[in-house]
C-alpha cells in the first residue's frame, strides 16, 4: 500500500508510490504507533488436537483396511468468491505450514482419544508429516478453483489435517481479502487495526496479522505486536476523557487532554468527540497549540464531520494537525469519505469479521489416489479430480489476463506472447519447511504488487465476476 509521508501529509491522502515504513513514521508522529519484534509463539506447542472426530475414525479404518498408506493429494480450493467479489487474498500459509510441522500427539492428548484402538494410538504416537506441500505463496491473489494447497502424502497423514489447515486459511483468508478492498478504498491513507474486542482473543491476533498482510500499517492488538512485530498503535479512548472531572462531577476535558499531551507530547492524537466536537476541538487546540498531530472522531456523519473539523482546524491555526476517523467502517464507507479531509482511517468489527465474509469457503478434498485422479460429483459441489499446479498470464503491461490451472506433473502450457508467471511454489518437502519462506512483510509486499496488475474492473467493490478468470487445461472431462 502507498504510505504517508511523515512530513508531507495531504489532507486528501498521500501520493502514490511512498514506502509502506513512511506510513509507520507518520503514525508513530500522531503517538499511535510502537513496534515490538519479538514472538511469543510456544516452541513446543501441539497442533494435533485442532481437529474433527472424523478425520481420526477414517484413519482407524484405514489402518484397519490397509488403505492408510496409499499415496494420495489433497488440495485446497474455493468454489466461488464470497459475495461476488473480485478477487481474493491468499493468507495463512506460514501459520499452516508451521501447524502441520507442529501436528505431533503429545502423551497427554493420546489419553484422551479412547474412542481409537491401541493400532491407532500407536499410529499417532509415531506421527509426523512426511509428505510434500505446494502451492500459493502468502499475498498471492486467487480465483474460483485456485489449487491454492496441493498436499502428498499417504492417506493416513494427509487426512488427519484437513480441518487445521482449512480453519487457518479460511479464516486469514478472509480477513485478508476484505482488508485488501479496504486497503484499496483507502487510496493510499493509512488504516488502523482496532477489532480485538470483536472477536475471539485469539482470532484477534491472526485477524491482526492477516489485516497487516493485506496493507493494513499498525493493529491496536499487542499480542499480535508482540507475535509478529506488527506496529501497535493506541493513544486513548472515551473513558480517559470521561475520567476527567471536577469536584462538582462537570465535565474537565482540558484536564484530560493536557494531562495527555504531557505524557505523550503535543504530536500525539486527542480524541475529541466525548462531549461536543466543536467545543473538544477547539479545547484540543487550546491545549497542545499548532502542533498537535492529530483530532479522532468515532461518531457522527463522518463526511460532514470531518470537513467541519478540518475548516476548523484550519481556521485556528492547526493546518498539520490530521483527522484520524474510526466508527464502523468498511470498504463502503471508507470509499465515500475518499474525498473528504480524512488523513487516517480506523477499522474493527468489519476487517475481523471479514467485512459480511468470514470465511472464504474453502475446502480441502482428496484428488488424486496412487496416481489416479478422483473427485466428487455432488450437484454444486463438484470438482476436478488430479492434482493441479497453475500460471497466471500477463500482457506486456503487466495486466493479468487469465489463470490456467493444469496437472500437476505435465508441462507448463503454452501460453503465446503472453508472459506466465508460475504460481505454485515448494513450501514443505518431506514435512520441511524449505528454505527462505516469505516473511510477513515480503507477503505484504506481494499482494500489494499483485493488486497492481488486476484489471480495473477487478478493483471495484460491487459484486461481479471475478476479475481474472480461471480455465482448466489438460483434464478429461
Amino acid at each position: 500500500m502507498a504510505a504517508v509521508s511523515s512530513t508531507h501529509v495531504r489532507r486528501n491522502g498521500p501520493a502514490r508510490g511512498k514506502e509502506s515504513n513512511d506510513s509507520e513514521k507518520f503514525l508513530t508522529k500522531l503517538g499511535l504507533v510502537t513496534t515490538n519484534t519479538s514472538s511469543s509463539i510456544p516452541a513446543d506447542r501441539s497442533t494435533a488436537l485442532l481437529t474433527d472426530k472424523y478425520e481420526l475414525t477414517m484413519l482407524q479404518a484405514a489402518l484397519r483396511d490397509g488403505t492408510a498408506n496409499r499415496k494420495v493429494a489433497c488440495e485446497v480450493f474455493a468454489r466461488r468468491l464470497p459475495n461476488e467479489r473480485r478477487y481474493g487474498v491468499v493468507a495463512g500459509t506460514e501459520r499452516v505450514l508451521h501447524a502441520i510441522r507442529d501436528f505431533r500427539f503429545t502423551e497427554e492428548q493420546l489419553a484422551t482419544l479412547d474412542f481409537l484402538d491401541e493400532r491407532t494410538i500407536e499410529y499417532l504416537r509415531n506421527y509426523k508429516f512426511s509428505g510434500q506441500v505446494d502451492g500459493y505463496r502468502e499475498g498471492e491473489l486467487y480465483f474460483p478453483y485456485s489449487p491454492l494447497l496441493t498436499v502428498h502424502g499417504t492417506f493416513g497423514e494427509c487426512v488427519i489435517l484437513e480441518t487445521v489447515i482449512l480453519s487457518i486459511m479460511n479464516s486469514d483468508s478472509a480477513v485478508a481479502s476484505a482488508a485488501s478492498r479496504m486497503v484499496v478504498a483507502a487510496d493510499g491513507r493509512p488504516i488502523i487495526e482496532m477489532g480485538s474486542r470483536r472477536t475471539h482473543e485469539y482470532a484477534a491476533v491472526t485477524s491482526s496479522r492477516a489485516a497487516y498482510l493485506a496493507g493494513f500499517d499498525s493493529t491496536s492488538n499487542l499480542e499480535a505486536a508482540h507475535r509478529y512485530g506488527i506496529p501497535a498503535s493506541g493513544t486513548a479512548a472515551h473513558a480517559w476523557t470521561l475520567l476527567h472531572i471536577n469536584e462538582d462531577g462537570s465535565p474537565n476535558e482540558e484536564a484530560a487532554f493536557r494531562s495527555q499531551i504531557e505524557d505523550a507530547g503535543v504530536g500525539t492524537t486527542l480524541l475529541v468527540d466525548t462531549y461536543d466536537i466543536t467545543n473538544g476541538v477547539a479545547t484540543a487546540v487550546k491545549v497542545a497549540g499548532p502542533e498537535l498531530g492529530a483530532v479522532r472522531i468515532d461518531s457522527g456523519d463522518l463526511g460532514a464531520v470531518t470537513r467541519r473539523v478540518r475548516r476548523q482546524l484550519d481556521d485556528l491555526g492547526n493546518h498539520g494537525t490530521n483527522i484520524v476517523v474510526s466508527s464502523d467502517l468498511d470498504e463502503f464507507v471508507i470509499a465515500a469519505l475518499r474525498s473528504d479531509p480524512v488523513d487516517v482511517y480506523g477499522v474493527g468489527t468489519s476487517v475481523v469479521t471479514g467485512s459480511g465474509a468470514p470465511t472464504a469457503s474453502m475446502v480441502y478434498k482428496l484428488v488424486e489416489v496412487e496416481g489416479h485422479p478422483v473427485a466428487k460429483r455432488s450437484s454444486s459441489k463438484q470438482s476436478v479430480g488430479g492434482a493441479k499446479r497453475a500460471v497466471r498470464t500477463y500482457r506486456s503491461t503487466g495486466v493479468a489476463v487469465e489463470e490456467i490451472v493444469f496437472p500437476f506433473d505435465a508441462q507448463t502450457p503454452d501460453t503465446g506472447a503472453l508472459e506466465a508467471r508460475e504460481l505454485t511454489v515448494p513450501l514443505m518437502r518431506d514435512g520441511e519447511l524449505v528454505e527462505d519462506l516469505p516473511s510477513l512483510e515480503e507477503a505484504r509486499e506481494h499482494r500489494a504488487a499483485a493488486i497492481k496488475t488486476l484489471p480495473w474492473e477487478g478493483l471495484s467493490l460491487t459484486r461481479g465476476e471475478p476479475a481474472v478468470p480461471t480455465r482448466l487445461s489438460g483434464f478429461n472431462s
